[in-house]
């Protein structure tokens, strides 16, 4: 069949380093329960936040390393690559799962805070459950409080190989495809199962279409779509929307607010719909592409600047600085729950966790320079 994507330009996008260190940082701050900082963070003034911007990113970049694979060396190798990295992705997951939950239980019996458990959905760890919930855990089924995104990324990058196959030559059908299965999923209800109960926070039949939409990006979408970004049309209703999802959004933070409008009005766009990634939610972050693809081009000069250094290396290292950053956050609420949870308190342990995680993508940076050898040197010259 026919290759009809368009494949990117070899050479790395710090906008996507530059951009996930962005989302890193924010989802250690929105995991922070009552604390002022986070409020720097995009979720205060639109419909989507770091997830959506983490999803996104993680599509294109798969679609950016391993499209050329596939098709250079075929899918098996292809795939046999996506494989190795959803393995890496489902070890980290495992570790983080257990350091976060021993900590947890061990905060809980230092300070008698039972609390704590339930706080962050470890109830059944407690109990004669335990034994089940750890395997729960392992099926991905089981996740406490804050470890949703990392198990959705490895359901997503699971099932990738055969849609990367399909993207790379039909990428429009696979986009509507993908559009298909959300507005299926919204309408009937699908989701997969957690453990005890529910269903998964992130439901992986609709915020897949945000990781297909990353992948029809890179594979040339976005460059297919340059007459309709650049057009002042587009422009203006972008600016529209960010105003309408910045004024619903201050509304369902402030009540007082809220109650100036129509309830026709505030209930469409209140409470976000975040499981299901609500219509309105999607457009948000599309109108985001929209506008940082006509302002922030591939080459602008400012991506080199040496201010957003700590964030693109943090971008570059996203594994490691986000699982850091989910343990930091629960250190972070921790602390501001036995300290007085003053202002200096909130913006103390968050400066703290932001520089514990760039040291860590700094070390992990300099760590992985020092595994490749040293250049040979050049041979002296016989006069």
């Amino acid at each position: 069949m026919k290759i009809n994507a368009t494949l990117p330009e070899k050479g790395r996008d710090l906008r996507l380093d530059l951009f996930r260190g962005v989302a890193n940082w924010a989802i250690y701050l929105d995991h922070i329960p009552d604390n002022v900082v986070n409020w720097i963070t995009t979720r205060n003034y639109g419909f989507s936040d770091a997830a959506d911007l983490f999803v996104f990113i993680s599509g294109y970049t798969a679609s950016f390393v391993y499209a050329r694979m596939m098709l250079e060396r075929g899918f098996i190798v292809g795939a046999t690559r996506l494989t190795k990295r959803v393995w890496q992705l489902y070890v980290a997951h495992v570790f983080l799962f257990v350091i976060y939950i021993v900590a947890i239980g061990y905060v809980a019996l230092r300070y008698s805070d039972p609390e704590i458990i339930s706080e962050f959905n470890l109830a059944g760890l407690a109990g004669d459950q335990a034994i089940e919930t750890l395997r729960q855990g392992l099926l991905l089924k089981f996740k406490p409080v804050n470890l949703d995104v990392l198990p959705l990324y490895i359901v997503l990058m699971g099932l990738f190989p055969p849609v990367l196959w399909i993207m790379l030559r039909q990428p429009n059908l696979t986009m509507l495809a993908s559009i298909a299965l959300w507005l299926a999923a919204r309408q009937f209800g699908w989701n997969l199962p957690g453990y005890p109960a529910g269903v998964w926070y992130f439901n992986p039949y609709c915020w897949q279409l945000l990781f297909v939409f990353g992948s029809w990006c890179a594979l040339g979408g976005a460059r297919k779509s340059m007459a309709i970004i650049n057009a002042p049309a587009t422009l203006y209703f972008c600016i529209f929307y960010m105003i309408l999802a910045l004024v619903m959004t201050m509304a369902a933070k402030f009540p007082d607010f809220g109650a100036l409008f129509p309830s026709w009005l505030y209930g469409a766009f209140n409470p976000n719909d975040k499981t299901n990634l609500a219509p309105y939610r999607f457009l948000h972050f599309v109108v985001i592409v929209i506008l940082v693809i006509r302002f922030v081009p591939k080459d602008w000069p400012g991506l080199e600047w040496k201010v957003f250094d700590p964030l693109v290396v943090c971008g570059q290292q996203s594994l490691a600085v986000f699982c850091v950053g989910v343990f930091l956050s629960f250190v972070g609420h921790f602390e501001l729950m036995m300290s007085s949870g003053s202002l200096f308190a909130q913006i103390f342990v968050s400066l703290t966790g932001i520089a514990m995680m760039t040291c860590v993508a700094y070390y992990i940076s300099w760590s992985k320079r020092q595994d490749k050898p040293l250049p040979k040197p050049a041979a002296a010259k016989i006069s």
